[in-house]
């Protein structure tokens, strides 16, 4: 088991689970919130660390934060970092389970 550095935990904030993250499993893919400021290397790192597994590509995206109202006050969403991280074939991590 390799060691686990506490800054891999920065680096990944939540795992992504929705219907679209869960028809990226079927293609050995993940999604992960991340940390803004988190390189694709570091995602990387990060992932085949914490969970053991070998990891293929990381593609990265940023959701821009939208303007939103509540209850007549207006607010703005952050903006959200996210990663889609593909796995090598074989290897799977099941983020309902956790670490």
């Amino acid at each position: 088991m390799s060691t686990r550095d506490p800054r891999h935990y920065d680096v990944i904030v939540s795992p992504i689970i929705t219907e679209k993250a869960t028809t990226a499993s079927e293609n050995n893919q993940v999604l992960f919130n991340v940390r803004k400021t988190a390189t694709k290397p570091q995602i990387k790192d990060a992932v085949e660390k914490l969970f053991d597994v070998k990891v293929k590509a990381v593609n990265t995206l940023i959701r821009k934060g939208k303007l939103r109202r509540f209850r007549g006050v207006k607010g703005e969403l952050s903006d959200v970092k996210k990663a889609i991280v593909t796995l090598e074939e074989g290897h799977r991590i099941d983020v309902t389970t956790g670490l």
